[in-house]
């Protein structure tokens, strides 16, 4: 997993990035009818029942537009919220207020939409040993926001990107020439480069699994679109030997069911890549 210095690496890339593609020369709508020095106060208005996420990152892209501003927080990240609640208040210059409108709005929005549908995960899931994970489909560019808000929603991180975990997946497999050679030379490539990665492998069915078991050095065996009973088989055959992993087409109707297998982890993409925005406003008042 990569470093909580890493992490806030990552979000200012996000907002220098944001901000330079969306104010380009300048907010020339704001410039050409609202003074240099007119003050204003503005609310984050929310318009949608669900889990709030961004506070945090509303905050550093305010800062980051115009650190005089203030902000006063009502509500924070992870909070249930409501049609009519209010996120926060910001007040200072109203040319900086809306030049950060739309990033704020963006981030917020998407956020809290997948804190939402991680956390109708994670309910779902209270009671078993089983935990929710995200995936690497995410959006170009916008990936330590989607996973922070699968954080904010109770689930966990998947790898964060290609460099820090091993997933040796169908087609690592196919091109290495099978599971036992793309597993060996990868242990003996994490040996050779003092390299400190865990290792996931895709087992895409019960004989897979018997010959991951036969290698060393496998820290999870990912179940790819298992059956229950199946999956409830594979479990049984790894034994507590490393940790499991249930993948493909997971949804709010089956996730429980994977559960009930046994298995330690249920990965679903869809808590990303398949959700839609939450009503948020940013209003005058």
């Amino acid at each position: 997993m990569i470093s909580e210095k890493k992490l806030d690496e990552e979000i200012q890339i996000i907002i220098e990035n944001a901000i330079r593609e969306d104010v380009g020369d300048g907010d020339h709508s704001s410039l050409a009818c609202i003074p240099e020095d007119a003050k204003g106060k503005a609310m984050l208005l929310v318009k949608e029942d669900g889990i709030l996420a961004g506070v945090d990152f509303a905050k550093k892209v305010l800062k980051f537009v115009d650190s005089s501003l203030e902000i006063e927080s009502l509500m924070k990240d992870g909070d249930s919220m409501t049609y009519g609640d209010i996120a926060f208040y910001v007040s200072g210059q109203s040319q900086s207020i809306l030049k950060a409108e739309r990033l704020v709005l963006n981030a917020m929005q998407r956020m809290s939409a997948i804190a939402t549908k991680t956390n109708q995960f994670s309910t779902l899931l209270k009671g078993y040993n089983t935990q929710i994970l995200d995936t690497r489909k995410t959006t170009p560019g916008f990936r330590a926001l989607e996973k922070q808000a699968v954080k904010i929603g109770g689930g966990e991180n998947h790898r964060f990107a290609l460099y820090d975990m091993v997933m040796l997946k169908d087609n690592h497999i196919d091109f290495a020439g099978g599971i036992s050679k793309a597993i060996q030379k990868t242990v003996k490539y994490l040996a050779k480069n003092k390299l400190d990665l865990r290792i996931i492998v895709e087992a895409r069915s019960l004989s897979e699994v018997e010959e991951i078991l036969h290698n060393e050095g496998v820290y999870r065996i990912l179940l790819d679109n298992f059956s229950f009973q199946d999956t409830k088989d594979a479990v049984k055959l790894i034994n507590g030997k490393c940790f499991t992993e249930s993948s493909g087409g997971i949804t709010l109707e089956n996730a429980k069911s994977y559960a009930e297998c046994g298995v330690d982890y249920i990965s679903s993409g869809a808590l990303i890549h398949s959700v839609y925005n939450l009503d948020l406003s940013l209003k005058a008042v």
